[in-house]
């Protein structure tokens, strides 16, 4: 499983903005290790600058200086629809007769193809593989023949599938949300302007506030001279599809979505493990980091079970989701994770973690327990199975990868070799957030999905959506 990406834009009152976008990008490195850029407009031209890897390696002194103006997009990615090439990497940048256009996009299309061959018929010609590219072509086709309004109502009744935009249209920072709502974006008071960001903890690392969520379907446009934004409702549908996959694993901690901090959420989730499928052993260790806050709140709801750190994470290794090969994704548990043997030796251990994708780290950890002197492991996985892939942004393998798609809890207990093994059920997920079901996109468990996939099962269906008059 990989991450997905991370879109900001700011516009400043007085400030360049380059630095504030480097910063924001940094706090959301999490949802994309692969490459990094940056659009920013000076009021008569755009700058750009975009590189493969990390954000402090993509960016120097030199590079931020260039980058002049004080509006700019930023993005940082993780491949979802293209290839590992720098041509894919974000903001995509283009002149046409409207004007220039820079896009950033959180997401997948699930219609890529059918939009490209059309723009291709008009006459567009693409530099990349990727859907994003597709996005900004179409809103360029879109902007030559009306207002940016009009202009993405047409946008978003001809792409499908989930995305969120952070867009720069000549020196104006607007932001897009798919009519589903299914990836994350926020808005943001900072001190010289406003912000739009995948998560708030970019704005928290500027030292701004949190002002609200785009709504599903929603354009906002943040004023030029950094005063404040506007909004258009263009579309809206009776229940939204957030992904739950964000509070459970992909959002950082510190993050507030839809007004639920995501700490107390997975701790939350926590507590509901433990009524659920709680076990008495002599310690509970989380996996770190992202097992850390539902542990904590299953000890907490236990009968005194000792929360404990058992596995010391080595930071310098990336997340084990991204490597491309198994034997790769074996070789980085190993020398990502080491246990505390003092934690673990001659006692019950249960372990807790948010998520089992392919069933790989979970069987190395339980076999690295076992050499450490734990007596028994028990596993604990605060999200139901994961037995379809994602199309809406995550690379989550396929069917054939997926531990859970063929297999009964039994079986995956005794791939993985637990003493048991037990996970969180829809409900809690559904209660803990305070939605039902309908307002969730939970896909990858069900296996049917918020937007019309050729070969899939679908809940819900386009005609659902309603526009609002112009």
């Amino acid at each position: 499983m990989q991450e997905k990406c991370g879109v900001v834009g700011i516009a400043h009152a007085d400030t360049p903005v380059a630095r504030s976008l480097y910063d924001a990008l940094y706090a959301l490195q999490h949802r994309g290790q692969e490459a990094a850029g940056i659009v920013t407009h000076d009021g008569f031209q755009q700058h750009q600058h975009v590189e493969v890897g990390l954000v402090g390696d993509a960016f120097d002194e030199r590079d931020l200086e260039s980058l002049q103006g004080r509006a700019g997009i930023g993005h940082v990615r993780y491949p979802t629809q293209g290839s590992l090439e720098r041509s894919c990497a974000q903001p995509f940048s283009i002149s046409f007769k409207g004007g220039a256009l820079g896009l950033s996009h959180n997401g997948n299309l699930v219609n890529t193809a059918e939009c490209r061959d059309a723009l291709a018929d008009a006459g567009h010609t693409f530099t990349s593989t990727g859907d994003s590219e597709v996005i900004a072509h179409e809103l360029a086709h879109q902007l030559l023949e009306h207002d940016v309004v009009e202009a993405v109502r047409q946008l978003m009744d001809r792409v499908h599938g989930s995305y969120s935009l952070t867009i720069m249209y000549d020196d104006e920072v607007m932001g897009v949300r798919d009519p589903l709502g299914n990836r994350p974006l926020c808005i943001g008071k900072v001190d010289d302007g406003y912000i739009l960001a995948s998560e708030s903890s970019a704005i928290d690392t500027l030292g701004g506030e949190l002002v609200r969520d785009v709504r599903p379907g929603e354009l906002v446009r943040l004023a030029r001279d950094g005063s404040g934004y506007t909004s258009d409702q263009i579309v809206e549908v009776d229940h939204p599809a957030h992904c739950f996959f964000e509070y459970v694993y992909f959002a950082r901690p510190d993050s507030t979505m839809e007004g639920h901090l995501v700490y107390e959420i997975r701790r939350e989730l926590g507590r509901q493990l433990w009524q659920e499928s709680g076990i008495e052993t002599d310690v509970v260790i989380p996996v770190p980091d992202s097992g850390r806050a539902f542990a904590s709140g299953y000890a907490e709801a236990s009968t005194g079970v000792e929360f404990a750190e058992g596995l010391m994470k080595n930071r310098y290794v990336g997340r084990t989701f991204i490597m491309p090969t198994q034997d790769e994704r074996e070789r980085a548990v190993r020398a990502k994770l080491n246990p505390i043997r003092s934690t673990i030796e001659g006692k019950t251990v249960t372990l807790i973690d948010d998520s089992i994708v392919r069933g790989t780290t979970s069987k190395q950890l339980v076999k690295l327990l076992r050499a450490a002197g734990a007596r028994e492991v028990h596993l604990r996985i605060g999200s139901p199975p994961i037995r379809a892939p994602c199309y809406m942004g995550i690379d989550m393998a396929t069917r054939e990868e997926l531990i859970a798609h063929d297999r009964s809890l039994g079986e995956i207990e005794t791939a993985i070799d637990a003493d048991s093994l037990a996970y969180l059920s829809r409900e809690a997920i559904a209660e803990t957030l305070e939605v039902t079901f309908d307002d969730l996109c939970m896909a990858c468990v069900t296996g049917k999905y918020p937007y019309d996939i050729e070969g899939e099962e679908t809940d819900r269906h386009i005609s659902s959506r309603v526009a609002r008059t112009p």
